[in-house]
């Protein structure tokens, strides 16, 4: 056989029935190379989706009409709750296995959860820009931070990061009231507190090494605005979907709602 006689119809090793998933960083691995331009497509589209909100902001914060812009920048905001839904919701069918229609997923979930989201979603830009507004004081101005402020400042961000992400995945699969969500959130967080910890720690690496680099950092917006946003969610939900899946079976539930066709 020569060198360049490829025999494409021969079959290859393939994947072992009921092979388990890898783990921890193989994992990780496994689903970034494989799904790289999945989250790209994912990163590209989320961006679009909150790019007039935070334009907003970034005006304001640069003294452009500095009341008027963040007032405007939360109400362009309303649609953000729902692209983090469909964010998460196209990120976590990678982590399941599901076959992926990027552009068809993101479209659909965002329409279906866009309503309901958009108050959490209202509240997390608050949240974040309030963040942003901090650090830019803290960093570039003559603004100081007591010991006790600094502290509640990180149980405030410490909250915040193992709350939402558990809330906005439950909107997206689960149909039940905002409260009931948010009440789910809590016990989850307190229940699986290690484990969305460090989703929580391992998603914030990229945006504390941004904040802690300016402004050298600004050279790699590019990269950011390229996948960025959607690896920082793919390192949250390797450690939160496991908890969250297993508590409602929702991988369990979608494969059986699919044997019935």
């Amino acid at each position: 056989m020569g060198v360049f006689r490829f025999n494409f119809d021969k079959p290859g090793p393939g994947v072992l029935k009921n092979e388990p998933r890898k783990k921890g960083a193989l994992r990780f691995i496994e689903v970034f190379t494989g799904g790289f331009g999945n989250l790209i497509k994912v990163n590209l589209l989320f961006s679009i989706s909150v790019f007039p909100s935070a334009a907003v902001f970034l005006a304001g914060l640069f003294g452009y009409f500095e009341s008027l812009a963040l007032i405007l920048s939360l109400i362009v905001a309303l649609p953000t709750g729902g692209a983090v839904c469909a964010t998460m919701f196209c990120i976590t069918k990678m982590l399941c296995d599901d076959p992926s229609f990027i552009w068809h997923d993101f479209k659909r979930k965002y329409k279906e959860n866009v309503k309901q989201a958009a108050l959490p979603g209202v509240f997390s830009t608050a949240f974040i820009y309030a963040q942003i507004y901090l650090w830019n004081s803290i960093l570039f101005g003559d603004f100081t931070i007591g010991f006790v402020a600094a502290v509640l400042e990180a149980i405030s961000l410490l909250v915040f990061g193992m709350i939402v992400p558990c809330t906005f995945i439950q909107i997206a699969y689960i149909e039940l009231r905002l409260r009931q969500i948010i009440k789910n959130s809590i016990l989850i967080s307190l229940v699986n507190a290690p484990r969305i910890f460090m989703g929580v720690l391992t998603s914030s690496i990229i945006w504390v090494a941004f904040v802690m680099f300016l402004p050298v950092s600004l050279l790699f917006v590019p990269i950011i605005l390229l996948f960025g946003f959607s690896l920082s969610w793919l390192l949250n939900l390797m450690w939160i979907w496991p908890p969250i899946n297993r508590q409602f079976a929702i991988e369990e539930s979608i494969y059986k709602r699919c044997s019935l066709y």
